[in-house]
């Protein structure tokens, strides 16, 4: 089975959150592969604010844990394997949980591993398009998101009416969900 710990930490983490709390965790920086501004390393350990305001594309995965943060006015990336993980708790009441902390395999990037975390770059947008004609009401009106890889596209359209010289049809608006 895999290791329970990261889903402890996201369940920790929003549990925190949900009791108007700030989330903090402890990290062995010790361990190889943890990318933390040394700095603020006190005895081998540094603990982390990662409430979504002191954070900038907070990522809790499987592995890792990445995200931007402020240290002293100036912009860091953290990277730290879940291993190197010690505890999450509240800052408030010290309400949380402590781990086992564990280096990463030294084999770990020899093998072809992938890390998946999410890209830096910024994704395309959204697009909206509300198109309106005149109040006719054989004319249309399409509203169309483009989805982005993850997202549901949603399709509405009230279609025009269609004419001929034998009779005369009106369909109905449909909606549609496209995945």
């Amino acid at each position: 089975m895999t290791s329970n710990k990261p889903y402890f930490i996201r369940a920790l983490y929003e549990w925190i959150l949900d009791n108007n709390c700030t989330p903090y965790i402890v990290v062995d920086a010790t361990l190889p592969f943890v990318e933390v501004p040394e700095q603020f390393i006190t005895e081998g350990k540094i603990i982390l604010n990662i409430l979504p305001s002191a954070t900038h594309d907070l990522y809790l995965g499987d592995d890792w844990i990445t995200f931007s943060a402020r240290f002293s006015g100036i912009s860091q990336d953290v990277n730290v394997p879940i291993g190197a993980v010690a505890a999450i708790y509240a800052q408030e009441n010290g309400e949380g949980m402590g781990f086992q902390t564990e280096a990463l395999p030294e084999d770990y990037f020899t093998n072809e591993t992938v890390i998946n975390t999410p890209s830096k770059t910024s994704s395309p947008k959204p697009l909206l398009n509300v198109i309106e004609t005149k109040s006719n009401p054989d004319d249309h009106l399409n509203v169309t998101k483009t989805p982005t890889d993850s997202e549901t596209s949603l399709v509405l359209e009230s279609k025009k009416t269609v004419k001929s010289n034998s009779s005369k049809k009106k369909s109905k608006p449909t909606f549609t969900i496209i995945k």
